[in-house]
């Protein structure tokens, strides 16, 4: 597994960071967001969307949990859950997001919440505001990402 980190000094340049991974997704990927409220994991998620071909509004999925996005208006089919609000396990299954992988890919905000989900393979940023007002961001990159990530 890839460790590193990047500051980030601005929503912009946290959106252009978040286009670098939407632009490398794959079917079957998972980018999982860690960070407190406010950290910037919905900023980081619409730079994803908008490097898959997204250009409309990108919607925290707080209130949704699940909020769907498929071609033509992306590259490819994608999820973007909110794990927070799921509380039971079982939920994963009845909502569908075990089987979003077979066909899509998935950004996931508060992945801690459910940490037997197969996050491993995955791409995990943990997002903190620095005293600053800037963002460190750290990520650990499983396999599947070996030649993808970081971008060079």
């Amino acid at each position: 597994m890839t460790t590193a980190s990047r500051n980030l000094e601005s929503v912009q340049a946290t959106e252009t960071f978040g286009a670098e991974i939407g632009r490398r997704l794959r079917i079957g990927d998972t980018v999982a967001l860690r960070g407190t409220l406010g950290a910037g994991k919905t900023t980081l998620a619409r730079g994803i969307m908008h490097g898959l071909g997204f250009d409309a509004e990108v919607p925290s999925p707080s209130f949704a949990i699940v909020q769907q996005y498929e071609p033509p208006e992306t590259r490819l089919p994608i999820a973007h859950v909110d794990f927070y609000r799921i509380e039971d396990p079982r939920e994963i299954v009845e909502l569908g997001l075990d089987e979003i992988l077979q066909f899509g890919a998935m950004i996931a905000e508060w992945p801690e919440h459910h940490p037997d989900f197969p996050w491993t393979n995955g791409l995990q940023i943990e997002m903190k505001i620095k005293p600053d007002d800037t963002r460190l961001l750290t990520w650990q990159a499983g396999p599947a990402w070996k030649d993808r990530w970081p971008p060079t």
